[in-house]
């Protein structure tokens, strides 16, 4: 065999052992772990809505808000984190650095329908996008404090927060999660199982 043959010999047998053993380095918990915020942040700290989350991302679970009058909610909140977040939250009560978790927030309808007053999910509002980095990689940027980063983006755009500040636009709806990371783990079963 020649020198060349042999080199792609090698390169196709690495390749089909990275096929066959995605895992060897911890997997998805060892994606949560290295600090690559690159799906959803940039240099510059700026958050961006993941584009894939919805394929990549567990489900995390689904909340709805109670409509001020009548029946129904007025939005429903689907939440997704990113691989190994949940399994290492079971595990320790903290999301590691890395973890991206995405809300989607709807705006609702609801009807009656053969099973009774059904409520569903109808137009998209935006996004609410919180990025786990307690080693303050971005100092001086308001949208990250408290082990994380807090942006919401309206449903046009998801590569642009509205945001300006997080102890403003975000923190004080978060308070009573500062127990559990921040995050609202009622209503998640996966981080409870």
């Amino acid at each position: 065999m020649n020198t060349s043959t042999y080199s792609r010999a090698l390169v196709a047998v690495a390749s089909l052992l990275v096929l066959l053993f995605p895992c060897s380095r911890g997997g998805m918990t060892a994606m949560a772990d290295s600090h690559d915020h690159s799906v959803a942040v940039d240099a510059a700290g700026n958050i961006r809505v993941p584009a894939d989350y919805r394929t990549s991302y567990q489900f995390l679970g689904s909340w709805s808000v109670a409509a001020h009058q009548g029946q129904g909610p007025k939005e429903f909140h689907t939440v997704y984190a990113s691989p190994g977040a949940i399994a290492h939250y079971r595990k320790d009560g903290l999301f590691p650095d890395g973890s991206i978790v995405v809300k989607e927030v709807f705006e609702t309808a609801t009807e009656d329908m053969t099973t009774g007053t059904v409520s569903y999910s109808q137009k998209l509002k935006g996004w609410f996008v919180m990025v786990k980095e307690t080693s303050d990689r971005h100092p001086g940027n308001k949208l990250w404090g408290d082990g994380w980063g807090w942006s919401w983006f309206d449903a046009g755009d998801p590569t642009k927060t509205t945001s300006t500040d997080y102890k403003v636009d975000c923190r004080s709806c978060h308070l009573p999660a500062q127990t559990s990371d921040w995050i609202y783990v009622k209503g998640y079963p996966p981080l409870a199982e």
